[in-house]
């Protein structure tokens, strides 16, 4: 069994972020494990409260896993100061994991920027250049770039700035476009040419997509695990949230989760 590793907030309805995570390791025959970098106080409706967890617990934890446990691929999401981004890019030059996916997570929903100017730059500097691939949806492939994105032919210029800035690969989430939900590949292909890969996508009905692209980061982190290459694994990991937001939950008030067992509770024939 495949060990993975996620470093992230906790989100108190359990629809994103470490719950999120685990569920989509699991989801994926893998085991679990968490570094929590924040506590939300958050629901299907937004987010109340936030408490940063102090850097030296943030390294505590990740030497805990790792000097225990074979660690075959960590994810990494919500990262909200500098000094828990500049502890988490040690612990990565430390451990050196084969596998490292990040979700950049800098912008919410609404647009609010979740990352202080010098967390940002910390951000691009010191853990994105570590990653196997990153994940940014356009908002944050905006900030990334320092370009505006407006359809396909801006996605893919935005991909290249990401890369020339020092990522490995990057996969922008075209989950915001008008009519479609195609996403875009930038990675090395044989030789070390850099080449392009347009997965597309068709936009859901349905509204409950919370965790979407947690979920989505966690499930690419298991099929790189799995030693999948990297077109390999965005093919099945989109397929696998596509289904979870098809079936996504009725849960509160707002936004329900994504469904993460769809095939499990249809083999076990629960409703």
């Amino acid at each position: 069994m495949l060990h993975l590793l996620t470093i992230a907030g906790s989100d108190s309805s359990g629809g994103a972020g470490i719950q999120a995570d685990l569920k989509t390791f699991v989801a994926h025959g893998c085991y679990g494990m968490s570094v929590i970098t924040a506590v939300t106080a958050q629901n299907t409706t937004g987010v109340t409260a936030i408490q940063n967890i102090d850097p030296e617990v943030v390294e505590a934890q990740i030497d805990a896993v790792f000097s225990d446990i074979r660690v075959d691929a960590v994810k990494v999401g919500m990262v909200s100061t500098s000094p828990v981004i500049r502890a988490i890019a040690r612990k990565m030059r430390q451990y050196k994991p084969r596998v490292l996916v990040v979700d950049p997570v800098m912008v919410a929903t609404s647009g609010a920027y979740l990352l202080e100017k010098d967390a940002r730059k910390d951000l691009q500097e010191q853990l994105l250049p570590l990653a196997t691939l990153i994940t940014p949806n356009m908002q944050e492939g905006e900030v990334l770039s320092n370009l505006s994105i407006l359809g396909r032919k801006e996605m893919e210029q935005a991909a290249a700035l990401i890369c020339q800035q020092g990522a490995r690969a990057v996969l922008l989430k075209g989950g915001h476009l008008t009519d479609t939900a195609d996403d875009y590949l930038l990675y090395p292909g044989e030789g070390n040419w850099i080449q392009g890969k347009w997965f597309t996508g068709k936009r859901s009905n349905n509204l409950n997509t919370h965790g979407t692209g947690c979920s989505l980061s966690s499930a690419l982190a298991c099929e790189l695990a799995k030693g999948l290459t990297l077109p390999e694994a965005v093919e099945k990991a989109k397929a696998y949230v596509a289904l979870g937001i098809q079936n996504g939950l009725a849960v509160g008030h707002g936004h329900g989760p994504i469904h993460h067992f769809v095939d499990l509770y249809r083999m076990a024939d629960w409703k």
